[in-house]
């Protein structure tokens, strides 16, 4: 049965009609409404308070969530049970970091082996054993990715970077522009540069690209192919093309079918995380996602905070008219946190047939955006507060001073405080003044880092993990797939095609597709 279809799904849809004219404001006049609806874990607080329900309407989410068996779904899951049903897979990403002790155990052994051959490279390298083929000291690590193969090494490097540990520099390559390729690599010396590159395949276009290109690059400055072994690192399970590539097996890490690419960053695909953290930290980081991985499966629905983010996020989507979800940490180490999320939320329920493949009758995941503040408030806040679109917020926060300068801090947290505010009790103006009349109604959240330090990020990326697989689960969709994506690269092969003149003129494009060629072959053609 759809989720639409069920009586909790009509009952919440009724519960939403009484709470519309219901000012939010007058939910937060609540005795210990703060205190009730927040939850700590993992060095990180929850607050909820801000979320457009009362007592019957989380009553009535929490038998949602028990009707769609979302836990039950959840303890199959960590047991390795194929939940990725369209591709026949496993999802294990917990099992990663000792959070799923029920997976198979050969997958337990796995996953410890390759962290021991991880462990062992990271401690050469930042010690300097391990060296480029001229004897130097590696300097630069580039890491070549795209999508999940990308975006969380690259977020938790750059928001760790003052828990680094190492002179490495990192440098991250993902996109197929030529243009951060030259940016990336023009002032490395290949002589002390180690590159990783991460593809599951060894095939996927922009790493492929940007893979060749590196080698290419190294291989011109040092005139000598056999180097490359000594300076190329790959996560990939297509070993037949990273030796064609010049990888060496002892340099190779396998990246298992039973982990996502956006799920992945707990594996080699994090190297880069390792090499600038060191062992002990790379824990911590691991050890923050497994506390929130044993609270997630051993918690009561009614105090589980990966469950009660997607309760929250599903009512807003479907009950109470939010098509976006505004992502706004207050800190600017987090800046990617709203990239990362974006792959992790969109690529995971962006659907729209459910798991038997009929087509939905709901929406799923909404868009998800945003930015660090404060300067997001002099950007698009003017239209979260009087626009007229529906949304809901998350606000992330750290809340002590790590930098010791409490003016600094004080404001920065300050200005978070007040944005939610105002966009939960609004403002009324005088009647003749309407243009200063700002509604609020939003429902947001604040997630409070005790401090932003491995264990609490680690924390924080796996609740919104097992928040995707919930409404997932709620939706009955896979939340694990991403054929829409598929399409695109599909697409772009033979016009790839006719841009390189290797055949005709777009003949079999549509037809605005084929003008878009031909503008660019005959712009080429006059240069």
């Amino acid at each position: 049965m759809s989720p639409s279809q069920t009586p909790q799904w009509t009952a919440l849809s009724k519960t939403a009609q009484r709470l519309r004219d219901v000012p939010l404001s007058e939910l937060l006049e609540q005795p210990d409404r703060g205190q009730k609806m927040s939850h700590a874990l993992a060095g990180c607080l929850f607050d909820f308070s801000k979320q457009k329900v009362d007592a019957p309407a989380l009553q009535q989410l929490l038998a949602l969530a028990d009707a769609r068996q979302v836990l039950p779904k959840a303890q199959a899951m960590f047991a390795g049970e194929t939940v990725n049903t369209s591709e026949n897979r496993a999802v294990l990403h917990s099992a990663l970091r000792q959070g799923a002790p029920n997976a198979p155990a050969e997958v337990r052994k796995a996953v410890e082996d390759v962290k021991k051959r991880m462990y062992a490279l990271a401690r050469e390298v930042r010690d300097g054993v391990r060296r480029g083929y001229t004897g130097k000291v590696f300097t630069d690590v580039v890491h070549i990715g795209i999508g999940g193969s990308h975006l969380g090494p690259e977020l938790v490097v750059k928001a760790l970077k003052q828990h680094q540990s190492t002179p490495l520099r990192f440098h991250f390559l993902a996109n197929i522009d030529a243009n951060e390729f030259v940016e990336v690599t023009e002032n490395l010396n290949p002589e002390t540069t180690l590159f990783v590159v991460v593809s599951k395949s060894f095939s996927t276009l922009e790493t492929q690209i940007n893979a060749q290109s590196a080698r290419s690059w190294f291989i011109e400055r040092t005139a000598d192919s056999r180097a490359i072994g000594q300076h190329f690192i790959g996560v990939t399970t297509n070993l037949d093309a990273a030796f064609a590539f010049g990888l060496l097996e002892e340099n190779l890490y396998p990246i298992w079918d039973w982990v996502g690419g956006r799920f992945s960053l707990w594996s080699a695909v994090g190297m880069p995380i390792l090499l600038a953290l060191g062992e002990t930290k790379f824990e911590d980081f691991l050890a923050g996602a497994q506390e929130v991985d044993e609270h997630f499966i051993n918690t009561p629905a009614a105090d589980n905070v990966p469950l009660l983010s997607a309760l929250f996020a599903t009512w807003n989507t479907n009950f109470l008219g939010a098509s976006s979800l505004a992502v706004l940490p207050y800190d600017e180490r987090l800046n990617l946190l709203p990239d990362y999320l974006q792959q992790l939320e969109m690529e995971s329920n962006g659907k729209s047939v459910t798991l038997d493949g009929t087509p939905v009758q709901h929406h799923t995941m909404s868009v998800l955006w945003g930015g660090t503040g404060t300067k997001g408030q002099h950007a698009y806040h003017q239209l979260l507060h009087q626009g007229t679109r529906g949304y809901a917020a998350d606000f992330i926060v750290v809340g002590l001073d790590e930098q010791q300068k409490s003016e600094h801090h004080n404001w920065l947290l300050a200005n978070a405080f007040a944005q939610s505010q105002a966009m939960a009790v609004g403002f009324a103006a005088q009647a003749d003044e309407p243009h200063r009349q700002v509604a609020g109604n939003h429902p947001t959240s604040t997630i409070v880092l005790d401090e932003l330090a491995p264990q609490q990020l680690g924390a924080l990326l796996a609740v919104y993990e097992h928040k995707v697989f919930c409404q997932g689960a709620i939706w009955n969709i896979n939340s694990f797939d991403q054929w829409g994506v598929e399409l695109g690269k599909a697409l772009a092969k033979p016009i790839y095609t006719e841009l390189s003149g290797s055949s005709d003129d777009g003949t079999e494009q549509d037809a605005a597709t084929r003008h878009l060629i031909n503008y660019i072959k005959r712009l080429k053609s006059n240069l």
